[in-house]
């Protein structure tokens, strides 16, 4: 094993000279967020500069308190000139998934989630493991570099998100991981950057969703209608999982031109990466992981089969779309 990750460590590597001007993209996660600051750490010395810069817009309560309380340097994409940098490394996406990547031919590619169709000179795609994060740990454990407590910490934090503390997808690697990095985290300050997700202003999307949920045989389903952001969705869905006799939320709102689909599952059946793109993929981009997934359809292309300004047909087209693929496994 060891042997592999300095293999792929040496691939890393060689995609850079030391005259390079380097840009990692990222959509801000703590996975994201806590990658793209290794490989920052991992390129310090052997590139001219290394900028982080994120494609949507922080709003979530627990990112923004992680890049203030870790004094993270990020830019916003819509701030950089592209074709001003060398090398484009992407970490816990691929082009496929945001719509400001698709434009973007990334060098190098280092992410978890289910490998589409891309090309990049140095690829490493990793599904099975739970985070991003997991994996730039194995890199800098093979460069021998130990993270600073700021670093560490972002990591740490990132692996515990993704996986949901590890209630979600993880194999023995984010364990070990993670178990390294606590050593080193600086576990209080990442407690407190947990417990600043929640916004007064959220709470009354919960009063909505609970208010116009629908039940129907382990299956929790709501729209929210216009949300403040995507993240709500988020929240609302992993609130409904913690219901007795829910096996499934789904959880859908309109932000922006965008409407968004949040799915989360138990794991134990269906797989919801799957039934997101079987259900939605024809209207948009679509799909993710065993036990979370998600749907983003622009509002011209949803206007083509419900009024979006009519939530109940809406529930009622999220529920017939799913109701109707939902075998799959």
């Amino acid at each position: 094993m060891a042997s592999i990750i300095n293999q792929k460590l040496d691939g890393f590597y060689q995609q850079f000279l030391g005259e390079h001007h380097v840009v990692i993209l990222i959509n801000a996660d703590p996975d994201a967020i806590g990658s793209a600051m290794a490989v920052k750490r991992l390129l310090w010395r052997k590139a001219a500069s290394i900028t982080i810069a994120h494609v949507n817009t922080i709003k979530r309560q627990d990112n923004l308190a992680m890049i203030r309380r870790l004094n993270i340097r990020l830019v916003p994409f819509s701030k950089i000139e592209i074709a001003s940098f060398d090398r484009i490394v992407m970490v816990d996406s691929q082009p496929v998934h945001h719509e400001l990547f698709t434009s973007i031919h990334p060098h190098v590619i280092i992410d978890h989630h289910p490998q589409s169709d891309i090309e990049a000179t140095y690829m490493d795609i990793r599904p099975n493991y739970g985070a991003t994060a997991s994996i730039l740990t194995e890199y800098l454990k093979a460069a021998k570099i130990k993270p600073s407590t700021k670093l560490a910490t972002a990591l740490y934090y990132g692996i515990k998100t993704d996986t949901s503390n590890f209630e979600r997808q993880t194999i023995i690697e984010d364990v070990r991981a993670f178990q390294y990095l606590f050593k080193q985290a600086n576990v209080q300050l990442a407690k407190k950057i947990d417990q600043s997700e929640m916004r007064p202003r959220y709470l009354k999307h919960f009063k909505n969703a609970i208010e116009n949920k629908r039940f129907k045989k382990g299956w929790m389903f709501s729209h929210l209608g216009k949300v403040g952001s995507p993240d709500v969705c988020v929240m609302v869905a992993d609130f409904f999982m913690r219901v007795d006799d829910v096996n499934w939320t789904v959880v859908s709102g309109i932000h922006g031109n965008k409407f968004i689909v949040i799915f989360r599952s138990d794991g134990l059946r269906r797989n919801a990466g799957k039934i997101a793109c079987d259900s939605l993929g024809q209207f948009g981009s679509a799909g993710g992981h065993r036990n979370m997934a998600r749907a983003e359809i622009s509002l011209s292309d949803l206007k083509d089969q419900v009024n979006p300004e009519n939530e109940k047909k809406v529930l009622n087209w999220i529920i017939s779309r799913i109701s109707q693929r939902r075998g799959g496994r």
